[in-house]
């Protein structure tokens, strides 16, 4: 699927996880390239940016209540989208805490607050709302390079590292179970960049990281399997 929309048909993303930072950035980018939008909020009683940029949108950015730690707002939000086809369904999760324990240092409830936002929860998103994606359709979620087994040679973050690599390895079966369809499937590392999570020490913005991102979506889009690419479209090793 090119970068831009051509023909009549006007695909559609779910952006689960796009209220501010990068998945309100990756709502916008989608928007500018002629996509229609559904992003997802977790409070709908709370003005978020997204729901400036569906003002502005004209009917094209839709704002939708999901908090993916909470799963009776699945069924909800399956059947308020039924026969909105999506050609994209992306989840940008993530949380983080207890960066310079060791592991077994780790409070039980900073552990699994870690692992139910990052790899759960987000699985959970993935398999309820899987069968409103368009056959040849893209499924994915927010990973990150820190996910890595294969790279990680410095320690540091291992609840968060450890989280990522169960998001993939869960990502992973989950395209092992639809390895007959056409569907794409991507674990995307977006690199370190400078929001709530990264911090104001990443070397890269939200502005110069999204339209990278989005290319290295589409560019995954149409391509049956899963892949965990980073920020240029380069295969990360598991």
């Amino acid at each position: 699927m090119s970068s831009t929309v051509t023909g009549r048909h006007t695909p559609t993303a779910l952006l689960v996880g796009a209220s501010r930072g990068l998945g309100h950035a990756m709502a916008a980018e989608f928007l500018g390239r002629g996509w229609n939008v559904i992003g997802t909020v977790r409070d709908t009683s709370v003005r978020t940016p997204l729901d400036d940029l569906a003002d502005r949108a004209k009917g094209r950015v839709s704002v939708e209540l999901l908090d993916i730690n909470e799963p009776n707002h699945l069924a909800p939000l399956h059947k308020r989208l039924a026969g909105r086809p999506l050609d994209v369904l992306f989840v940008n999760a993530g949380t983080t805490n207890s960066e310079q324990m060791p592991i077994g240092e780790v409070a039980t409830d900073d552990f699994v607050e870690v692992m139910i936002t990052n790899a759960l929860s987000p699985m959970r998103v993935i398999e309820a709302l899987e069968d409103l994606v368009s056959p040849t359709g893209l499924i994915g979620a927010m990973s990150s390079g820190q996910g890595s087994i294969t790279n990680n040679t410095t320690a540091g973050r291992e609840v968060y590292r450890g989280s990522k690599a169960a998001l993939n390895m869960f990502m992973r079966g989950f395209a092992v179970r639809q390895a007959e369809t056409q569907r794409g499937f991507i674990l995307l590392a977006p690199g370190w960049i400078s929001t709530a999570l990264g911090g104001p020490d990443a070397p890269f913005t939200v502005a110069e990281s999204v339209p990278l991102l989005v290319d290295v979506l589409l560019a995954k889009s149409g391509t049956p399997g899963l892949a965990y690419l980073d920020r240029s479209g380069r295969t990360v090793p598991w």
